[in-house]
């Protein structure tokens, strides 16, 4: 069963997408069989795989989200675009914001993501989840599959602050 590392900071430009990028590729290099999850709305994972256009995608992360909470089926690899050898990507879009916004009234609204991951997990030696800079729906999703939680920030006083706000924001939800 592979293991989901969520890629999280609630502050932008710490480094989650390129942390995302070379920790996939490292892996894959090394024969791990990875899954990249762009679940940010700026898509920049999905530009950093060569998708200069990821809006004309004809799947994304979205049309998952969507379909869970739907209750729609979804097809085996649904969304998921083969990088190269042992690398995926499931590709975002600017479409995901709305997402966001329409999932305040979805049950178990929390637990999407874990719903979708839990028929792709075994495929997978990791899972990498590239998060949005924001502590919202969409982040609190990827902390709630995760088995552990990489948060990338800068050595200065504000981003350590914001660091410990995300730590209490991890410890309250997930481990009370």
């Amino acid at each position: 069963m592979g293991k989901i590392i969520a890629i999280a900071n609630q502050k932008g430009g710490v480094g989650k997408t390129t942390s995302a990028v070379n920790l996939g590729a490292g892996l894959a290099s090394k024969g791990k069989k990875v899954l990249l999850i762009d679940l940010d709305p700026q898509a920049s994972l999905t530009l950093c795989m060569g998708y200069r256009e990821p809006d004309k995608l004809e799947h994304c992360v979205t049309d998952v989200i969507s379909r869970i909470v739907n209750d729609e089926a979804i097809t085996d690899g649904f969304g998921i675009i083969h990088i190269h050898d042992n690398l995926d990507l499931l590709p975002s879009s600017i479409d995901l914001s709305a997402t966001e916004v329409s999932l305040v009234n979805a049950m178990s609204r929390e637990m999407i993501l874990k719903t979708y991951l839990e028929g792709v997990r075994n495929k997978y030696d990791y899972i990498l989840i590239d998060c949005m800079p924001s502590l919202g729906i969409l982040t609190v999703n990827a902390l709630a599959c995760a088995n552990s939680v990489l948060i990338p920030v800068q050595a200065a006083y504000l981003p350590v602050k914001g660091l410990q706000q995300l730590i209490k924001t991890i410890g309250k939800r997930f481990h009370s």
